[in-house]
């Protein structure tokens, strides 16, 4: 059985100084524990390498918002997945509510950015759930089915299992 996941998303919150702050002062909150799961911290883009150096040496992992759908070209503003894997990070969002809401990325897009983040080796914490009103109407299961089958399952079993499921029902999500 997987260890389970206790992953922070940052958003798009903290200036550098702060999140150094936070990132050595989890390192430091962590070391030395025995823990009975593994702990990302997902800061924003310009954040990463600095993780990823407090995550060298100690117990977090570390964990991308975002990633490319392509392999490198001309897409200002994007990262791409080999880029990530090149700087140690371990992990990364795909279908954040707020990504499918702002940027209209959907299912079919997500999958592809799965496949971008298992060629290079890297874990996709897929995100699904569904707003307040699909619950309220018991429309819940069928909007993750949807979601999770139309993003997932053109993926064999080896892949299947490298990636980890987020449920994050939208009405339930903070906004900080």
């Amino acid at each position: 059985m997987r260890k389970k996941i206790v992953a922070g998303n940052w958003k798009m919150n903290l200036n550098f100084t702060e999140a150094e702050e936070l990132a050595a002062s989890l390192a430091e909150k962590l070391e030395g524990k025995a823990l009975k799961c593994e702990v990302v911290i997902c800061p924003p883009a310009l954040y990463l390498e600095m993780a990823t150096d407090f995550a060298e040496e100690s117990v977090i992992k570390v964990g991308a918002q975002n990633v490319s759908n392509q392999e490198s070209g001309a897409y200002t503003g994007e990262i791409a997945a080999g880029m990530l894997a090149s700087i140690d990070v371990e992990y990364c969002l795909v279908g954040h509510s707020e990504r499918r809401k702002y940027y209209h990325e959907n299912n079919a897009f997500l999958a592809q950015k799965v496949d971008k983040l298992l060629d290079n080796d890297l874990i996709p914490v897929y995100c699904c759930g569904e707003q307040l009103e699909e619950r309220e109407k018991e429309n819940h299961f069928a909007i993750v089915e949807q979601q999770i089958s139309e993003g997932l399952f053109h993926l064999n079993t080896e892949e299947f299992y490298n990636v980890v499921i987020a449920y994050e029902p939208v009405w339930a999500i903070g906004t900080g």
